[in-house]
């Protein structure tokens, strides 16, 4: 990848914001791997020893005591959330913006979640802003990391010993990610991957997993994924547990694509890098922070003056972006009810809330971010030529118009 004219380079296609044939060099392992499992004496399709063997190697490759994969990134969150005691009565501090399982696992423990603004340049939650939220009914604090940068753990670990909270760690789209030495998800209680189709580690499906140094969570997890089972005795239901059992077929199509993951991240943080080396500084634009440590390149998101002029332009250059999150949580209707500013208390449910009261809410830094953040395509099979495109036709907007 070079710097080339500033115009927008020629390309033959569009440029996808997600690769449409991910798995096309898996496709004969994936038919091998299913017919297998379908012909298979034991005919074992969920929780069985490619589940088992899974886990293990990724914890062997996190350094973690345990890893316990479910059936989703949100189920993930629940399950912690459950296993760690949240519920009724409780409150979790999460970040205004992001997406909704932050708010709905929370409440479907019977907790309530508070809404915490987030930093201006990571786009991660405030730590102090998440310290001033906090109440004699705090539980957690649950800080996710965005976009390509994670969250400041190290504050959050501060702010949780300070109080007694528990703190859990959505680092959903941070596989492979590490600050200061230490891998996302490991900085708290647990925390949790996702293996959608879209994340850095997805799969053709849905799936997560729990990550934890504390092998009684872990257990507690293991347990709720499969109604409360411990595994070895089967209808002996030892707690109120969920369906969030991880799939066979995807914990080897998994295993077969974890050693290719260091390959495919540094290829999307080599993507990030020269998008960053050649958009900062352009009028309007703002880029993420540079650098390496705590980076996580699920996608590479900046923040525009005038966010729609600039998605309008690229789209018209083949270039596909996407916008995340154009509301904040507190702003959703699902959410609203259970958000309100500090002056007035926290409402404890629906019919508490102020009527139509869906914004004007003290988060001036997640509304802008809400309001200007446009994400562009980082993906590892981007070719050079596509990542040119990509730069040239934002500095030549940018130029044009700045």
């Amino acid at each position: 990848m070079t710097p080339a004219t500033g115009r927008p380079s020629p390309v033959t296609a569009p440029v996808p914001f997600f690769p449409p044939d991910l798995f096309e060099e898996d496709r004969d392992t994936v038919l091998r791997l299913l017919y297998e499992l379908g012909t298979g004496e034991e005919q074992k399709f969920i929780l069985g020893e490619h589940t088992r063997r899974f886990e293990t190697e990724l914890a062997r490759r996190l350094g973690a005591a345990d890893v316990v994969t479910c059936a989703s990134g949100t189920g993930a969150l629940q399950l912690v959330l459950t296993a760690l005691g949240t519920g009724p009565g409780d409150e979790v501090v999460v970040p205004a913006f992001g997406c909704a399982p932050l708010a709905a696992a929370v409440l479907h423990t019977g907790a309530m979640p508070v809404f915490a603004d987030i930093d201006p340049h990571t786009l991660t939650m405030d730590p102090a802003d998440a310290r001033r939220r906090v109440t004699g009914r705090t539980r957690a604090v649950m800080p996710a990391h965005m976009f390509s940068v994670m969250a400041d753990m190290p504050a959050f670990n501060t702010l949780a010993a300070e109080y007694g909270l528990r703190l859990v760690e959505d680092s959903a789209v941070a596989q492979g990610a590490t600050l200061a030495g230490r891998p996302a998800g490991l900085w708290g209680d647990a925390g949790v991957y996702s293996f959608v189709q879209v994340k850095s580690f997805g799969m053709p499906g849905e799936g997560g997993a729990v990550v934890t140094d504390d092998e009684e969570t872990a257990q507690r997890v293991r347990m709720l994924r499969n109604h409360g089972q411990d595994g070895r005795h089967r209808f002996l239901h030892h707690l109120v547990g969920h369906n969030s059992r991880f799939d066979e077929i995807q914990a080897a199509v998994q295993s077969h694509r974890l050693p290719g993951l260091s390959a495919r991240l540094a290829r999307r943080a080599a993507i990030a890098s020269h998008y960053t080396e050649r958009l900062t500084g352009l009028p309007g634009i703002t880029t993420p922070p540079a650098g390496t440590d705590g980076r996580c390149y699920y996608v590479y998101t900046l923040l525009a003056d005038d966010r729609d002029a600039l998605r309008e332009h690229l789209t018209a250059h083949g270039v596909h972006t996407h916008v995340y999150y154009p509301r904040l949580l507190p702003e959703q209707a699902a959410f609203a009810p259970f958000a309100a500013p500090p002056a007035t208390g926290r409402p404890r449910g629906p019919k508490d809330a102020p009527a139509g009261r869906t914004n004007g809410f003290p988060w001036p830094h997640a509304l802008r971010a809400a309001r200007r953040h446009l994400s562009l395509p980082v993906h590892h099979m981007l070719t050079d030529t596509q990542v040119e495109h990509v730069a040239d036709t934002v500095r030549a907007h940018a130029l044009r118009t700045g």
